[in-house]
């Protein structure tokens, strides 16, 4: 499945469903913990938020931020989308940044270095978006098919070229050419590398023997910045594969993936990442109001679910320094985690709406920050 990005114009008619389902957000509420179908943006604030971090949100974040504005004319929102995950952790904890987008929860590291700047109750990781890991391929003429095997072998460099075994086993009845496979992944902090590395790990841990993290484990890889240097590589050229998150795919074709030990392949789509999050996420707080979730791939095994979904955060300090950053960021991703904001990621990133009872909890969560 592909999807296109609608992030301007698309972004901005969803306003008009956006004030139609908040009574035409004419007046602030008054309800200290508004529930995720009842926030509204309040039309009188005015400031600047600059935040960055994760690539995968990228087309997310650029019609959360249309969709906002119209409503919120006297704000202006910077996100630096070519940090990637790690580089916007690192801007956030040096205190460039009112907040970091991140496809990772903050390391236990991370979370005591954050003190520094949010104060003893440290930072809190609210997940505000859900999609997955593509494995996007450049093979003209196949519809690829890959086991979990399979992929630890291509990505730790064990497979290399096309008509291999193992490829053949995985795609009955497909021709496929004895091309050299050019293996594509991240060269900066990534949390999309994060999620894929997890997941070949659990999955196949005779196989994916490195370690599990940010940073590409395996040395004589293709390393590209940022997931729209992985797509284009991949793009350019034949025989190349990667991963990146499917909202960033734009024209290229996305392999169908193994689900548990199972014989079904199955490709992404919002339904099979939501499917993925209710079956293997679990809750791991940090502190209080945190609502980090771990993803235990191992029980994705449903052929209604997809095997790679990627949980995706904002991550802020439970005090700020400055109240009124406080205030801008809070109604901000107050409004990501609404249930109208949702609907914006899904229309414009082709992502999964967060489940109902966690956007409930990000409401919570927020109300605690000040």
């Amino acid at each position: 499945m592909k999807f296109k990005n609608l992030a301007g114009a698309s972004a901005i008619a969803l306003t008009a469903v956006i004030a139609l389902s908040s009574c035409a957000a004419t007046t602030p509420t008054a309800t200290p913990t508004p529930t995720a179908a009842a926030v509204v943006i309040d039309p009188t604030l005015k400031g600047i938020i600059t935040a960055g971090g994760s690539s995968a949100q990228s087309n997310a974040q650029t019609a959360w931020t249309a969709a906002f504005v119209a409503q919120a004319a006297g704000v202006t929102i910077n996100y630096d989308k070519s940090q990637g995950s790690g580089g916007g952790v690192t801007n956030w904890l040096a205190g460039s940044y009112d907040f970091a987008g991140s496809d990772s929860a903050l390391s236990a590291d991370n979370q005591t270095k954050s003190q520094a700047n949010c104060g003893a109750g440290g930072a809190l990781n609210l997940p505000t978006y859900l999609s997955g890991v593509a494995i996007v391929y450049n093979l003209p003429g196949v519809d690829l098919k890959l086991s979990s095997a399979t992929l630890a072998k291509i990505f730790t460099l064990q497979i290399t070229t096309w008509n291999d075994p193992a490829i053949a086993a995985d795609n009955a009845g497909a021709t496929l050419p004895a091309t050299p496979i050019t293996a594509v992944t991240r060269s900066d902090g990534s949390g999309t590398t994060a999620n894929f590395t997890s997941y070949l790990s659990q999955v196949q841990p005779t196989i994916f023997t490195q370690t599990v993290g940010s940073k590409w484990p395996v040395a004589g890889t293709s390393g590209q910045q940022g997931g729209s240097g992985v797509v284009n590589t991949v793009k350019a050229g034949v025989g190349a594969i990667g991963y990146a998150d499917h909202s960033s795919i734009g024209t290229l074709t996305a392999a169908a993936v193994q689900v548990g030990t199972s014989k079904d392949f199955v490709a992404y789509s919002p339904d099979g990442a939501t499917n993925a999050f209710d079956i293997a996420a679990v809750a791991a707080p940090t502190t209080a109001g945190d609502l980090t979730k771990k993803i235990d791939y191992t029980k994705i095994t449903d052929k209604a679910s997809y095997a790679i979904p990627l949980l995706s955060y904002q991550i802020l300090c439970t005090t700020f320094k400055d109240p009124a950053q406080a205030k801008l960021a809070k109604a901000y991703i107050g409004f990501i985690g609404s249930d109208i904001g949702q609907k914006v990621a899904a229309k414009n990133a082709g992502s999964a709406p967060i489940p109902a009872s966690i956007l409930a909890d990000i409401q919570k969560s927020l109300a605690l920050v000040k």
